[in-house]
């Protein structure tokens, strides 16, 4: 059965839309929640999408997990990108598989993620985070999302240079992405991608100065809102709450200098 359950696979306990667990499918293992304890042998075997019940009688939907779960999911020591803006990272940046990306503030390791599950199998991202304690949990959820060997995990400061050349784009996240962007300049292929996300305008508007000074075009710096639907028959309507404002994504061309 392609989509078994084996010993070992992480696996999504979806209880509601506000309430799942990711945890690790581990024969005599039971994971104890508020609406009870669930075996984890009543899964393994089973084809992912199977129902089981808690101690309690309360239903769980086991799934196999998304990129978007392993996301969400990260261990935490910092804010993550959130996965809105990740998508049009990914669109805007042309992540694609075989591509190659230096990323700088890996972080916990949340965008670096998501490039890693598009670059495969035969891409890479080559990551700079100046905290080594940040990489080690990066490394961590890496390796629980299986996408390890796609990440090489760098501990430096990109502003001081980038080691690799010939790459497809660049994407930062760190708090002064316009003194990255003469070295992005000199390591991208003509027409790679620069990506920056920023929480503040004064850093888009200093990042695109600089741009502009290297001469990289289709500059334009985006923001993306996320409104859920509540979707309830006589009762549809927008959620009170919604992800607003969590940064401004500038995105440019690399333009080859006249000859």
């Amino acid at each position: 059965m392609a989509s078994e359950i084996r010993e070992g696979d992480y696996v999504l306990l979806y209880l509601d839309n506000k309430r799942t667990y990711l945890i690790r499918a581990e024969r005599g293992k039971v994971f104890h929640t508020h609406k009870g304890v669930v075996k984890i042998d009543d899964f393994i075997g089973r084809e992912f999408g199977v129902k089981v019940k808690s101690s309690t009688g309360v239903e769980f939907i086991v799934f196999k997990p998304s990129i978007r779960d392993y996301v969400y999911k990260s261990l935490r020591g910092t804010q993550i990108i959130y996965p809105k803006d990740i998508a049009l990272i990914i669109l805007y940046g042309n992540i694609q598989p075989g591509s190659r990306v230096v990323e700088a503030g890996t972080g916990v390791g949340a965008l670096t993620t998501a490039l890693a599950s598009y670059v495969r199998p035969n891409g890479m991202v080559y990551s700079y985070e100046i905290r080594e304690e940040f990489l080690n949990v990066a490394r961590k959820n890496l390796e629980r999302a299986g996408l390890l060997e796609y990440v090489e995990l760098k501990n430096k400061d990109i502003t001081q240079g980038i080691d690799e050349r010939d790459i497809d784009a660049v994407i930062l996240d760190m708090a002064t992405p316009w003194l990255v962007v003469p070295h992005a300049y000199e390591v991208l292929k003509g027409g790679g991608f620069f990506v920056s996300f920023s929480p503040t305008i004064d850093q888009v508007m200093k990042t695109v100065e600089e741009l502009r000074v290297y001469g990289f075009a289709y500059i334009e710096t985006i923001e993306c809102l996320v409104r859920r639907i509540h979707v309830e028959k006589g009762r549809t309507r927008p959620e009170t709450l919604m992800t607003g404002h969590t940064g401004y994504m500038t995105f440019a061309r690399k333009s080859l200098k006249e000859s």
